[in-house]
């Protein structure tokens, strides 16, 4: 299935390389892909993972997530990768497979790397447990084949890194010389034994909406996904029971491996021995007819300006750039950006939420004209701004807000477009309009705006938990079950 596995960093360099069926395959592979994943500021190099302002993978990820390599040393290779936390990871195959086996498996892989080495699992964090990587690696992969992917039954077998550990790392190894009981059993998910004295497991239905916002506020489209994310600290072996006030919001769900998927099919049930910590339950999504009258909770309306004057430095002197038709001229720009939350919102609340409506974790994604060469400080009524200076990008951080605040942001910065007057007095000599004959200058399109946000107690669908009950224990846990609705692609497009 996988032949070799590589992890490359911001800027291509090869951090970890594992090959599982005896071969070695080239690193030609690898720049091979970094020639097209290059192209994106992020794989570039601009922006790195620990100051990175483009944490969503949708602004800069615009490699091809399977991509065929065919004048390799071994013939025609697939490769199939995915970016997260700033690395890109390349599983190498030899012959075709499918693809989103091998996606979710290198999505597994690094949801392996948080739970060891906390988030973000950048390249810090890869350079700094170089053996534990490694040694994970050869515990999850068996010729090429996925084998043990369950966070518990790895903690078993390979101990979390500590700093007592790394201080011994010389004289100790974080391996363990006894198998883990849940490999050997017919719930790998679960270990045996679990004790605890306060018995307690929560719940939050997190549902993200991707959207696409007009100019005027207008909602163009939208789409709503959903999952279940777990946090379980339960004694012994729990039989668990969830059930839906309203099943029917859900659809085209997938499920963890401790779900008993026939019985969900069967009476829309989902029963359950869950696994030790933290994990995601389920995912789901729900159907367009059930959020067709979605309202955003948060507006933002963006003006762009350009002036087309030449506003460089050299002003009242004559350069060579006056007399040089085609050379690069620069120009002046302006954002104004506005944004607040609506009084009026289709989001269904939770019985247990008091007050009016509150927006958490507000943030606004600005990326600037490929062409902009400087900016002169941005100015806020509230919040604040951080702009990556490589990357071209700002963020606006807005926190929390209700109906009550507006914020506005401006800024101006400077344009370096390129005019052709050649090319205009030829295509004038040719008989062409009289738009043909004006030289304009090259002005690059306002870019789509990101907007991020998050509203505690509160879903698109109105799902909820009608029950939760355990079978299997004695003793009485403390449940506590909560929504969550969040921006997932949020754009906005502008003037």
């Amino acid at each position: 299935m996988i032949q070799s596995l590589f992890l490359l960093s911001p800027v291509g360099e090869v951090l970890i390389e594992r090959h599982f069926r005896g071969v070695v395959t080239s690193r030609s592979v690898c720049d091979t892909f970094w020639e097209q994943a290059s192209v994106s500021i992020n794989h570039h190099g601009g922006v790195s993972s620990a100051t990175s302002l483009l944490l969503n993978e949708q602004h800069y990820d615009s490699v091809a997530p399977v991509m065929e390599v065919p004048e390799s040393d071994q013939g025609t290779l697939y490769v199939i990768s995915i970016l997260r936390d700033g690395l890109s990871y390349l599983a190498v195959c030899p012959a075709e497979v499918s693809p989103l086996v091998v996606i979710e498996f290198l999505h597994r892989i690094h949801n392996i790397f948080l739970d060891y080495f906390g988030s973000p699992a950048d390249e810090s964090a890869i350079k700094d447990n170089f053996s534990t990587v490694y040694q994970l690696l050869e515990e999850m992969v068996d010729y090429g084949w996925p084998l043990t992917t369950e966070p518990n039954a790895l903690k078993g077998m390979i101990r979390p890194p500590t700093v007592m550990s790394k201080l011994l790392q010389n004289t100790s190894t974080l391996v363990s010389d006894e198998l883990p009981s849940g490999t050997v059993s017919n719930m790998p998910w679960r270990a045996s034994g679990v004790n605890y004295t306060q018995n307690e497991i929560y719940m939050d239905i997190v549902e993200e909406v991707d959207a696409i916002v007009s100019s005027t506020g207008s909602l163009v489209s939208s789409d709503v996904s959903g999952s279940i994310q777990c946090q379980s600290h339960l004694s012994g072996i729990p039989d668990l029971l969830l059930t839906f006030k309203e099943p029917q919001l859900i659809d085209d769900c997938s499920f963890h491996p401790c779900v008993r998927y026939a019985l969900f099919e069967k009476d829309q049930v989902v029963s359950f021995v869950p696994p030790d910590g933290n994990f995601e339950l389920m995912r789901f999504r729900i159907p367009q007819e059930k959020n067709r009258h979605f309202s955003p909770p948060v507006y933002c309306h963006s003006q762009w300006s350009f002036d087309s004057s030449n506003n460089g430095t050299n002003q009242g002197k004559a350069t060579n750039s006056d007399f040089d038709d085609n050379a690069p001229k620069t120009t002046s720009g302006r954002i104004m950006l506005q944004c607040g939350v609506t009084s009026l919102s289709s989001l269904i609340f939770s019985a247990s939420r008091k007050g009016p409506l509150q927006v958490e974790d507000v943030a606004v994604t600005i990326p600037f004209p490929k062409q902009t060469r400087s900016t002169s400080g941005f100015q806020v009524s509230m919040g604040n701004v951080v702009f990556d200076e490589a990357g071209k990008v700002a963020r606006w951080n807005l926190g929390k807000m209700d109906a009550t605040k507006k914020a506005t942001l401006t800024c101006n910065f400077k344009l370096q477009v390129s005019t052709n007057k050649g090319s205009s007095a030829a295509s004038s000599g040719s008989g062409a309009g009289p738009s043909s004959t004006s030289s304009e200058s090259e002005r690059p399109s306002p870019p789509n705006l990101s907007l991020s946000w998050k509203v505690p107690l509160a879903s698109v669908s109105g799902l909820s938990v009608s029950g939760l009950s355990i079978r299997g224990e004695s003793y009485r846990p403390y449940k506590g079950v909560r929504n969550i609705t969040k921006s997932g692609v949020f754009q906005v497009r502008c003037n």
